[in-house]
C-alpha cells in the first residue's frame, strides 16, 4: 500500500442482492467510509449499527445496503487517521454489481487450502476471471498464533486486491478456527448475517454456505475446550430448514452447497482420535444437515479439505454429489496439486470446472436443471 495508515485494499464481501460490505485494514486508529458513484450519482456510506463512524485500529468495516439487484456503481474507501499526526489515504476506485437473482446466467469460482501460500494465491489470482462471486472455501490459514497475520491472510493475501472484480464469500475451515487468537476471525470476515452459514441466489443457482466445524470432535484434548462446533451444527441444521423453504432458494434451477470439509468421502471407516486420526469428511455434518439437504434437493456438495481432488457421483443413498477441490501438498512446498473451480450457469446446464494451476481440466462436472 502507499500509505501507512491502512494495510490492504478495500475488500468486497458479503454479497448481497441489497448490497455488499467493505473490509479493510489500518494500521492505528482510524476512522472510514465509503464514497459511492452509480448513474451518474455519488454518496457516501457511513455509521455503524449503533451511530458511530466506523473506527479501529486494525481494520475497518462499512455495509452498504438498499441497493436493487443487480446494481452496477463503483467505490472507494476513505480513512482518516483519528489521532495525529493528521494522514488521510483515499483508494482506487473499485467496480461492484449485486447479486440478481432474475438474471438468466450465473458465473462463481471457488479456492480452498491456500494456508498462506503466497505462490498458490499468486497463480489463483491470475488464473481467475472476474466472477459474480469467489467462495474462498475455507483453510485461509494455517492457524492463527500471531494476530498480525489477519490483515496479510484475508485482507492482502500475497499482496493481492483478489476481489477486485469477484466479491468474497469466505467459507471458514477447520484450520482457520486453530490457534490462540483464532476467536478474533470474524473481525475480518464479513458475511451477510454476520454468521459463519449464509445463502444467497446468484441468477438460477441457489447457494448456502455451511459451517463444518473441526475435525476431531470438541471435547478432542488438542483444543483445550477452546471449540463448540456441535452446538454450531445443530444452529445450521435449524436455520436449513427454514432457508431452504425460502422462495428464492426454493425454487432455483440449481443447488450447490460449499462447506469446507466434505460430508461423503472414499473411506468412511471410522476414525480412531486417540491414534491421531483426523475426519476427511464431517460425519457430525453429515447426520445433522443430510435430510434437511435431501429435501431441499442439493445437487452438489463443493468442499477442500483433503488436499486431493475427488468426484463421488449422486447415490440412492446420497443424491447429492460430492466434488472436492485440491489444495496444495501440505507435506511439502508442490502445488502441484493445487486446483480452482469455475462454475458457470444459463438456462441449460451449470457446468463445474475444475483446473490445476496450469489450466488443465481435472473435473468436468454437468449438472441439469431441476424442474
Amino acid at each position: 500500500m502507499t500509505a501507512s495508515i491502512v494495510t490492504s485494499p478495500p475488500v468486497v464481501m458479503a454479497p448481497r442482492s441489497d448490497g455488499f460490505e467493505v473490509v479493510w485494514g489500518v494500521g492505528r486508529l482510524s476512522r472510514g467510509w465509503l464514497e459511492w458513484e452509480a448513474d451518474g450519482s455519488h454518496g457516501t456510506v457511513t455509521g455503524d449499527a449503533f451511530g458511530m463512524v466506523a473506527q479501529g485500529d486494525r481494520v475497518l468495516r462499512v455495509r452498504s445496503s438498499g441497493w436493487p439487484a443487480g446494481t452496477s456503481l463503483r467505490v472507494r474507501s476513505i480513512t482518516e487517521a483519528v489521532e495525529g499526526p493528521a494522514e488521510r489515504y483515499e483508494s482506487e476506485w473499485k467496480t461492484v454489481r449485486t447479486l440478481d437473482a432474475a438474471s438468466d446466467t450465473a458465473r462463481f469460482a471457488v479456492w480452498n487450502d491456500t494456508h498462506q501460500r503466497d505462490d498458490t494465491l499468486q497463480a489463483l489470482h491470475e488464473a481467475t476471471p472476474e466472477v459474480d462471486v469467489l467462495v474462498w472455501n475455507g483453510d485461509l490459514c494455517n492457524d492463527w498464533t500471531d494476530p498480525a497475520e489477519f490483515p496479510t491472510t484475508v485482507l492482502n493475501p500475497a499482496g493481492l486486491d483478489v476481489s477486485a472484480g469477484r466479491p468474497l464469500a469466505i467459507v471458514v475451515g477447520n484450520h482457520d478456527v486453530r490457534g490462540t487468537w483464532a476467536y478474533q476471525l470474524e473481525d475480518f470476515v464479513a458475511t451477510p448475517e454476520g454468521r459463519p452459514f449464509t445463502a444467497f441466489r446468484i441468477g438460477p443457482v441457489a447457494c448456502i454456505v455451511l459451517h463444518t466445524g473441526e475435525d476431531k470432535p470438541d471435547d478432542h484434548p488438542t483444543f483445550e475446550g477452546r471449540v463448540a462446533f456441535d452446538p454450531l451444527r445443530a444452529e445450521q441444521a435449524e436455520w436449513l430448514r427454514e432457508v431452504t423453504a425460502r422462495p428464492e432458494i426454493a425454487d432455483a434451477p440449481y443447488r450447490v452447497v460449499f462447506c469446507h470439509i466434505p460430508l461423503r468421502w472414499t473411506d468412511e471407516t471410522v476414525v480412531d482420535y486417540d491414534a491421531d486420526g483426523y475426519d476427511w469428511f464431517s460425519r457430525r455434518s453429515r447426520d445433522a444437515w443430510h435430510d434437511s439437504l435431501v429435501e431441499w434437493g442439493a445437487q452438489i456438495i463443493v468442499s477442500g479439505h483433503t488436499h486431493y481432488q475427488t468426484w463421488l457421483p449422486a447415490t440412492e443413498e446420497f443424491p447429492y454429489a460430492q466434488l472436492i477441490s485440491g489444495g496444495p501438498d501440505a507435506e511439502t512446498t508442490s502445488d502441484e496439486a493445487a486446483a480452482w473451480i469455475d462454475g458457470e450457469a444459463s438456462a441449460d446446464e451449470l457446468v463445474l470446472t475444475m483446473r490445476d494451476l496450469g489450466g488443465a481440466v481435472l473435473h468436468e462436472v454437468r449438472l441439469a436443471p431441476l424442474a
